[in-house]
């Protein structure tokens, strides 16, 4: 009995401690881009041969970027380039921007309602 309740227990805690490191992980890029969160929220930064991409996720459920807007800036060095960023189907789009590896992208997006948030991320 004294096993059973052991087994019981171990298991019990290893379930816990998985869904707790799956809940607090970075998603997977669902693009083939580079991922961050921020309040809760997933950004992906993509870059494709129109330019770079913001694909924004709640819980696995693509948000509506109508009406939002934003910028890309990139630091590449002691380089400096921005971008604006404005809704193209469910993603907010720079065309023509171009990402250089290994350098740093910060994304500010603004909401519909208003609501400014800072994402950071490094190209791979």
């Amino acid at each position: 009995m004294i096993r059973t309740l052991l087994s019981v227990l171990t298991l019990g805690l290893g379930a816990l401690s998985f869904s707790a490191t799956h809940a607090d992980g970075v998603a997977k890029p669902k693009h083939g881009g580079v991922v961050q969160k921020a309040n809760d929220v997933t950004y992906e930064l993509v870059s494709h041969a129109e330019g770079a991409a913001v694909h924004i996720s709640d819980h696995g459920k693509t948000v509506s970027v109508a009406g939002a807007s934003g910028k890309l800036t990139m630091l590449s060095g002691a380089d400096k380039s921005e971008a604006e960023l404005k809704p193209a189907g469910d993603k907010l789009e720079a065309k023509g921007f171009k990402l250089a590896p290994g350098s740093k992208v910060v994304a500010s997006v603004t909401t519909a309602d208003k609501k400014t948030v800072n994402v950071r991320f490094t190209v791979k």
